[in-house]
């Protein structure tokens, strides 16, 4: 439950990080089971995260345990899918955020 949730919330911030290259047209998006498979069969990404955004929009987070490879996309209420933001060298790290705020970490 804390992966996940740490999980959705890395893309959030990503998301948001994200949002001047949307802006400035640099998306790619297509039919979400397009998204999805072409992630899987390229990257060997699997969805490990999943929240809602803004708008209702579902933003999901794919990572390859194998090669580190990951990509956070969104899908709008119409269905359509969009790569918000991808990259390499994904590593879990789980923290206990409120223990370690309590140490002064």
């Amino acid at each position: 439950m804390l992966k996940t949730t740490l999980t959705v919330a890395a893309a959030s911030a990503a998301l948001a990080l994200a949002t001047p290259a949307a802006a400035q047209g640099m998306q790619a998006c297509a039919e979400r089971a397009q998204v999805v498979e072409k992630l899987a069969s390229a990257y060997g990404e699997t969805r490990q995260g999943v929240g809602l955004g803004a708008s209702n929009g579902l933003v999901e987070m794919f990572v390859s345990q194998e090669t580190g490879t990951w990509t956070i996309t969104i899908t709008r209420p119409g269905g359509q899918t969009c790569l918000i933001a991808s990259g390499q060298a994904w590593e879990d790290a789980p923290q206990d955020l409120a223990a370690a705020l309590e140490k002064g970490a």
